[in-house]
């Protein structure tokens, strides 16, 4: 057999609670994990059925921690770390998981859905959970108004004072730092230039891709109103090949007191 652990929100774990759940397996199962599966849960891959009712008292009592979805019903929900570190999160998506899995909790264990149905999360555009893509009922945080610029640090980074993507690519010397190669050429919309020493926007038609962003995290920053868009009906089928989610809801802001609780 093969058990799914539900994962915590954020998938944010103690030393503590890995050991806990390896000694489980390790005792119960066959000491094979895969952290993640596609679902998102933590996957114990082999054991037996005098286990398994074992397996689920240790889990549930004396751990804290449910059984994850499997087959036609509701799968675990998957989270990104969101407000808990990211700067780029525009709702705590580690909050509204956390809900809207308590709301559906029958479904995780007395399957009522036809089919798998799976929730997403990611704080912002990058996507880290690929909520737009692997989920039937996704939230990707998103946000209006221009990107906010620091010229001086954009000149910082021109300069070499600053390494690109964050120091993420400093196992090897790439050269000097080229802005309009590595940002104004890649931006996928064209709303970027750089001219007399300053990088210029045009800030209605930039679609949000995070790309300058991630390039210069310390000079570009994004919009202060801050929402989630919903989208639904991501799918992989075989003959159509993998499909995004159809956008749903462009933009709502979530406020944590009235929303996460009626989204």
């Amino acid at each position: 057999h093969t058990v799914r652990v539900a994962q915590p929100m954020g998938m944010w774990y103690s030393t503590e609670f890995l050991r806990n759940l390896m000694d489980i397996w390790e005792l119960r199962g066959s000491g094979l994990t895969n952290m993640h599966g596609a679902t998102g849960d933590i996957v114990l891959l082999g054991t037996s059925t005098p286990q398994l009712e074992e397996i689920f008292w240790e889990l549930t009592h004396n751990m804290g921690v449910d059984l994850g979805g499997s087959g036609s019903n509701l799968r675990t929900p998957a989270s990104c770390m969101g407000m808990s570190r990211c700067e780029y999160a525009c709702y705590d998506t580690q909050e509204l998981c956390y809900n809207l899995t308590l709301e559906y909790q029958d479904e995780l264990h007395r399957p009522a859905f036809p089919y798998k149905f799976k929730f997403k999360f990611d704080g912002c555009p990058n996507g880290c959970v690929a909520a737009i893509a692997r989920s039937d009922l996704g939230f990707l945080g998103t946000f209006k108004g221009p990107i906010k610029i620091n010229q001086e640090v954009v000149a910082a980074y021109v300069g070499g004072e600053i390494a690109p993507n964050a120091g993420a690519h400093a196992g090897r010397d790439w050269g000097k730092f080229d802005i309009q190669k590595e940002v104004v050429d890649l931006c996928p919309s064209k709303c970027l230039s750089y001219e007399g020493g300053k990088l210029i926007m045009d800030h209605k038609e930039c679609v949000r891709c995070m790309h300058c962003i991630n390039t210069m995290p310390q000079a570009l920053k994004i919009g202060d109103e801050r929402g989630v868009s919903i989208f639904c009906g991501a799918k992989a089928p075989i003959l159509d090949g993998p499909q995004m989610g159809s956008l749903l809801v462009p933009f709502i802001e979530v406020n944590k007191d009235d929303d996460y609780q009626g989204i």
